[in-house]
C-alpha cells in the first residue's frame, strides 16, 4: 500500500514561492524512494494568481518532475486557482482543468481508488463562483456535489476500498469570517452517515493544525502552506494509513531558504 505524502496552499507566482515549491519537490526527490511508493496529495492553491499564466507553467512543471519520478500525484482547486482569492471567475475552472488534468470532461467528486486505497477529491469552490458567491475566501461544495459524494460513498469501488481518503481545500472546521466552508454542516453529515472515513485533508487557513477525531476521522490534518507564505505555518505530513495516526511524520522537505 502507498504511503501519502500531503501539501497544501503552496501559492505559486507569490514573491519566491514558486523557487520554494520546485526546493521542495527537488528535497522529495532525493529522500522519498522508491517513488512509486507514495501518493502526493495537494490539496489546493497550488498558484497564487490565476490569472497570470506563467503561473500555471510553473506548477505544471513540478507536478510533471513528481509524476515522471514515479509519484502519483493527486490535486484539487482553491479559491486562489480559480482567481485571486478574494475574487472568483468562472472561466478559470476550464483553465485548471485543463493546465492540470489535460481534459475538461469529469465532474468532482473525483474518485481514484491505488492499492486498495479510495481518494475522493472535491472541489470546495464549486458554488462560490456566482455574481453574489464570488467575493471574499469563502468555500461551498454546493448540494449537486454533496449528493454525488453520497453516492460514491456507498458505490462498489469505495465500498471495496481497505482505506477512504476525502480531500479538497477549505478547512472544514475552522470558521474563520469570509473564510469559512459554508456547508460544512453537510460535509459532515455526509461523512458521518457512512462513518468509514480514514482521513480527512485540507488546507487554506494555513494554520498546519491536527483535528484529528472530528466527525470521527482518525486523521484531520490541516497542511498549512507548504511554501510558508508570509511565513504561515506549513508541515508535509508523510501519512501511512495502517499504522497508528501518532507514527504519522512532518516531513522537512524545505531546503534552505
Amino acid at each position: 500500500m502507498k504511503r501519502i505524502i500531503h501539501l497544501s496552499d503552496p501559492h505559486m507566482g507569490f514573491s519566491n514561492l514558486s523557487q520554494r515549491f520546485r526546493s521542495i519537490v527537488d528535497n522529495i526527490l532525493f529522500a522519498m524512494h522508491p517513488a512509486e511508493r507514495f501518493v502526493i496529495v495537494i490539496t489546493g492553491d497550488l498558484v497564487d494568481q490565476a490569472g497570470r499564466p506563467v503561473n500555471y507553467v510553473a506548477a505544471v512543471r513540478q507536478l510533471r518532475r513528481l509524476r515522471l519520478a514515479g509519484f502519483t500525484v493527486l490535486l484539487v482547486p482553491g479559491n486562489h486557482d480559480y482567481g485571486n482569492g478574494l475574487v472568483g471567475d468562472k472561466r478559470f475552472v476550464q483553465r485548471f482543468k485543463q493546465a492540470f488534468f489535460g481534459t475538461l470532461d469529469f465532474e468532482y467528486p473525483l474518485l481514484d481508488v491505488i492499492e486498495g486505497t479510495a481518494f475522493i477529491g472535491l472541489d470546495s469552490m464549486a458554488q462560490e463562483l456566482d455574481w453574489d458567491d464570488r467575493l471574499f475566501a469563502e468555500g461551498e461544495l454546493g448540494s449537486a456535489q454533496l449528493s454525488r459524494l453520497d453516492e460514491m460513498l456507498k458505490s462498489r469501488p469505495v465500498l471495496a476500498a481497505r482505506q477512504r481518503v476525502v480531500y479538497l481545500h477549505h478547512h472544514p472546521f475552522d470558521s474563520l469570517p469570509l473564510h469559512q466552508l459554508k456547508d460544512s454542516a453537510a460535509l459532515g453529515m455526509v461523512l458521518r452517515r457512512h462513518g468509514n472515513i480514514d482521513a480527512l485533508l485540507y488546507g487554506h487557513n494555513h494554520a498546519a493544525r491536527k483535528r484529528n477525531g472530528m466527525w470521527g476521522i482518525a486523521r484531520c490534518y490541516d497542511g498549512g502552506s507548504a511554501t510558508r507564505k508570509l511565513g504561515a505555518a506549513g508541515v508535509h505530513r508523510v501519512i501511512d494509513l495502517r499504522r497508528d495516526p501518532r507514527l504519522d511524520w512532518a516531513g522537512d522537505f524545505h531546503g534552505n531558504y
